[in-house]
This record gives C-alpha cells, structure tokens and sequence, in this order.
C-alpha cells in the first residue's frame, strides 16, 4: 500500500482555514493534512473591534480547529523556516522546542503583520491591533486610563488620560476609533470624570480622507459617523513622535495622551522573505493557480502571496479578509487537483462584492455588490454579513449584540494581557509576549 501525500498549510487566518476546511473535504482519508498554527483557533478578525469594545466574548471570534476540520490535523507551533528544496517546515512548538514537518504539498498562509514606519518612539509606545492579546490589551488600558482619570488630582493629567490617538484612518482604525468612543462615553459617565473632562478620540490619516481605500460614498458615509459621534478625524496628518506623555502631530502640534493606536496598515508576515523566492513588496509571488512558480509542490495564498488579479491586468489582488477567503478555497481545490484527489484545477479571479465598516450601534456604511447604504440598512447588512460569513458561532454572536442591545457595557479590567506582551513589532500578534523573566518586564503603564 502506498504512502499517503502529505500536505502541510502553514497559517489558520482567512486562506489558511478555508484551504483546510476545503481539503478537508477532498482530500479526506486519502491524504494527511496538517494544518500549523501558533494558536488552537481561527480568528474571525473583522469583529475583532467590538471584543476591545466589549459587546463581544472573545471566544465569539474565536472558532476552535479541532472538530471544525474533519480529518486534519492542527499542530501548534510558530513556522521559524520553510525549506523548500528539502520539502520541510520548521517550527517551534509551544514549549520551544524546534520540530519539522515533511510534505508533498505545501500551502503557505502566514498572513501579516502590524505595518511598522520609521517614526521615533512609536515602536515604543504604540500599540497594533491585530489578535486577540491587542484587543484585550486595549480594552484594558482604556479603562484603566478612565479610571485613572476619574481620581487624578490634576486637570491636565485627567485631560491626558482620557485623550486617545487612534493612526490610520483605514477599515480598522475607523472601526476602533467608532467602537471604542461609545465605549469609553459609557465608561465616563458611570466615573463621573473630575474638572469637565470627556473622553476624546482623535482618528489621523496622512490620506485626504477616511477609508481612503474605498468607494467615496462609504468615505463619507464614515466621516460625517465619526465626527456626529464627537471622533476628531485630521486627514493629511501625521504622526512625527510618540513619546509617553503624548503625540507631536506633523503640523506641529502636540496631544497630551496615554494612547496611541496603530493602525496604519499591515505587512506580509517576514516568514515568506527566507523562501528565497521573488517578491513583490514582501509579498511571495505566485501564478493565477496560487502556485510558486518553478515549485509544482509549493503554493501561497492570503496576504503573504502576492497574487494576480485577472480582473485588472497588471495588478496583484489586495490584503484582504474577502481575497484570502476566496483564496483559500481556490487554494485547497488546487492542491488536490494536483494530487488527484478531486476538485478542478482553476485560475483564482475575483468578483468585489463590496465593503462593510461596522461604526457600532446602529449605524455602518456598507456597498454590498455596489449599492450604498448607511444608518440602520447599513448596520442590518454588515451584521448580517458578518453572521453568514463566519464558519461557527453564530448564535452567540447574535446572542451578545442582543444584550448589548438591552443592558449597560461592563466596564472592568482583567488584567489579562500587559503592556509589555503586546508589543508593536513583532511576527506573531496572535500570542502574547513572555519576557525573559517575570522581573525583567517593565511596570504596566510604562509604554
């Protein structure tokens, strides 16, 4: 009896769960799939936002691999190297020990990580939102700062704490910038903050506009939320230092604060550079079927693939959740085709069925296949969208939206996450940082 073929997908985000979840279903009981991933689930992140502000369980987001991917296999570990030539992925597990995995067939969806500009002090003091230990870090420190704020003596230093910077005005910064400004009205108003002092969100962008990436008429829709809401947007501005007592503005104006947000962007996971392969703004590149060229075993999808768009000639497809679903899906029929297995080897081309931006409440701005809504239509389809699109955990979701419909945020700390196990720079925001011991971390609050 012949060996089954082997295939290893490195990466459970949008590509990598959906070629899963499609080989799963191909390729079940005559290949071994192993899916490797730093954490036991797939994380739904465009929700991600409401968990910082608290209407959603940070379990909602989080969909558990084993059980949802009938006959794969899900390892833990971080991919350190991926050794094409020798059909090996190394790794290290969870207690740091290096492991490899061998294959036939390799589908690499590393996905990415907090777009890092060379601007002093922000490496230091920012923080990213991309995983769930940012998310909790933030709602966290929110509070902690409201709290602060409510018993500090002095106006200015109530003032600071209560100021929050939000930088890049994109689908994520614009979301957080909205959650979390209702949140923190919330917070205040049960605080009673001391000196007439309200929370104060500023949401910057060096673009002319918010959601500069998309239609005019969401841009729009976004800003006039945003600034009703009492969010101070400053588009064609820019941050020249972070420091911890605050932020200096390219226009030369300093915000005393305690926070600041990054959110300008992400960046394909450093992993795909040591392929050796070509790239294309750090973006591995491959053909329409997903595969790295001269590699007939190798393929990559997501936002570490830089893949082209057959819709518009020339160009490779944006990071995005939608592209890496769809792309996963392309992915996993592909690599069974190729092993024949089943499923149609085929081009990945896409169809833009529109954008989503959940601004809280009732109010969003969405073009679902290109008809513009805003207010409550709005609000109605994006969660709608988000409910149909999420592989589990439906129930819940709809669950928590409804009793933060009817009952009042909790506004406690848990202290789960600190300061120094988030930090902006690094490979994997999906896991919090250890420091090498417990005493060499810096005091929370230090950043």
């Amino acid at each position: 009896m012949s060996r089954r073929p082997r295939i290893v997908i490195v990466g459970a985000g949008f590509a990598g769960y959906r070629a899963a979840r499609t080989l799963s279903r191909l390729a079940r009981d005559r290949a071994d799939v192993t899916l490797l991933n730093p954490t036991d689930h797939f994380l739904y992140l465009p929700l991600l936002p409401q968990v910082a502000a608290g209407i959603l369980d940070p379990r909602r987001i989080a969909v558990p691999l084993s059980g949802a991917l009938d006959g794969v296999r899900a390892v833990l570990g971080e991919a350190d190297r991926v050794d094409l030539d020798g059909q090996r992925v190394h790794y290290t597990d969870p207690e740091g020990a290096g492991r490899g995995l061998g294959y036939e067939r390799l589908v690499l969806c590393v996905g990415s990580v907090n777009k890092l500009l060379p601007v002093p002090g922000v490496a230091e003091h920012a923080h990213g939102f991309r995983g769930l230990p940012e998310a909790l870090y933030l709602r966290d420190h929110v509070i902690r700062q409201i709290e602060l704020a409510a018993v500090a003596e002095d106006p200015g230093t109530a003032a600071a704490r209560c100021t929050f910077v939000v930088v890049g005005a994109g689908y994520t910064g614009t979301e957080v910038a909205a959650q979390m400004r209702m949140l923190t009205v919330g917070l205040a108003r049960r605080n009673r903050l001391p000196h007439g002092v309200r929370p104060r969100w500023l949401l910057l962008d060096v673009a002319p506009r918010v959601l500069p990436g998309m239609d005019e008429r969401l841009s729009r829709t976004a800003d006039r939320v945003l600034r009703r809401r009492g969010v101070e947007v400053r588009t064609g501005t820019s941050v020249q230092e972070a420091t911890r007592d605050g932020v200096l503005l390219s226009d030369g104006e300093f915000i005393a604060s305690r926070t600041l947000v990054w959110c300008v962007g992400v960046r394909p996971d450093p992993l795909v550079e040591d392929t050796g392969r070509p790239l294309e703004m750090g973006r591995l590149i491959v053909d329409p079927y997903l595969r790295v060229p001269g590699r007939p075993d190798a393929f990559a999808c997501g936002d570490a693939a830089a893949v082209p768009d057959l819709v518009n000639p020339g160009a490779f497809t944006p990071m995005t959740a939608q592209h890496a679903w769809r792309q996963g899906r392309v992915a996993g029929e592909n690599v069974a085709a190729s092993l024949g297995l089943g499923g149609t080897r085929r081009p990945y081309r896409h169809r833009d069925l529109g954008f989503l931006v959940d601004l809280g409440g009732l109010q969003a701005a969405a073009d679902p296949l290109g008809v513009p809504l805003s207010g409550p239509p709005a609000g109605l389809v994006t969660r709608g969208y988000h409910l149909a699109a999420m592989p589990a955990g439906r129930v819940r979701v709809a669950a928590d939206w409804l009793l933060n419909a009817v009952l009042p945020r909790q506004g406690v700390q848990l202290g789960l996450v600190r300061s120094w196990s988030v930090p902006l720079d690094t490979a994997s925001p999906e896991l919090p940082k250890a420091p090498e011991s417990v005493t060499d971390a810096p005091p929370e609050g230090a950043s």
